[in-house]
């Protein structure tokens, strides 16, 4: 397989997922305003920081509210990692790899893609939001089942697992952020105790993880146990243990892959003291933003030894 067509395909595996991604966090946000009491003024700005949007975001906006928070996410061109760019660049990658990719992709893409343009405003609004954002998680899974059922386990293959969980580990950091972000908001209030079970209960959610955590964890959500669940468990396929380890099962099947599968198993055996810190706060949020900029030195290292003319 040529490079540029393995690049193209793991991006758009990668846009895809962080398509769904900017959907999932948003939801978490979009719920909370439904489940905290109504004294609770969430920071949607945490989202631009969790992002790491702020120079972006302030560049457009200068007021830090929850439309413009959500504008930025959703429909904002200017924006690459928002819904509306990343799913360009998914139907441009997926454009020009049509003869090693499902060819039903290109018209579920582009159905996805329209549904977007003509209901961005139903994201936007707060009344119409949720059914918004579920038909876009539903629209990218569809994309992914098509792929799962159809594709052959050859290059094209792995090429798309390596982008589709290296953005999904990178999400699910961000997912814990958010969670942890909101929770230190609402610390001081007298409702706290019951706050931080919303919030985690609601992290699960969206990432589909309450039922497989209930049966996992048999026990009450706590963030603790969240954070445990979502870092460390080796079964859930949004797990940053399972992610990390799907990564280094492909890597170990493509060629010139050494430093790659070094790099992964160190990772992979950080992982467990990550899952366990001592409390879920500031220092929590700074281990979470090691583990993102971990994700992106890894991106890198992909880039240089798969997508370039030479290879490594």
């Amino acid at each position: 397989m040529l490079s540029k067509v393995a690049e193209r395909i793991y991006w758009a595996a990668r846009y895809l997922e962080r398509a769904e991604s900017t959907a999932r966090i948003l939801t978490i946000y979009d719920q909370l305003l439904f489940d905290l009491p109504r004294q609770v003024n969430l920071g949607w700005y945490n989202l631009i920081v969790i992002n790491s949007l702020e120079a972006d975001f302030n560049e457009r906006y200068s007021v830090k509210d929850e439309r413009n928070v959500v504008k930025f996410l959703l429909g904002d061109e200017s924006n690459p990692s928002s819904l509306v760019s990343s799913l360009k660049a998914v139907r441009e990658n997926i454009r020009t790899t049509r003869d090693v990719i499902p060819p039903e992709t290109w018209e579920m893409v582009n159905e996805l893609t329209l549904y977007v343009q003509e209901n961005i405003a139903k994201g936007i609004n707060r009344s119409a939001r949720h059914e918004f954002l579920d038909n876009i998680i539903k629209g990218c899974q569809q994309i992914v089942g098509l792929w799962f059922v159809n594709m052959p386990r050859d290059a094209a293959w792995e090429m798309l697992l390596l982008g589709q969980n290296l953005e999904r580990a990178d999400s699910t950091t961000r997912n814990l952020d958010a969670g942890v972000a909101a929770i230190l908001q609402v610390e001081d209030d007298d409702f706290a105790v019951n706050a931080r079970q919303i919030i985690w209960g609601n992290v699960l959610r969206s990432l589909n993880a309450e039922q497989p955590f209930r049966r996992a964890s048999r026990a009450s959500v706590k963030g603790e146990l969240v954070v445990n669940y979502l870092i460390a468990d080796e079964f859930f396929p949004r797990s940053l243990y399972y992610s990390v380890s799907e990564l280094l099962h492909v890597s170990s099947h493509l060629p010139h892959s050494k430093a790659v599968v070094a790099r992964l198993k160190s990772m992979q055996e950080e992982i467990p003291a990550c899952a366990e810190p001592e409390e879920l706060g500031n220092e929590f949020r700074d281990m979470l933003n090691n583990l993102q900029i971990t994700l992106g030195e890894l991106h890198a290292l992909f880039s240089k030894t798969w997508f370039m003319a030479e290879p490594l």
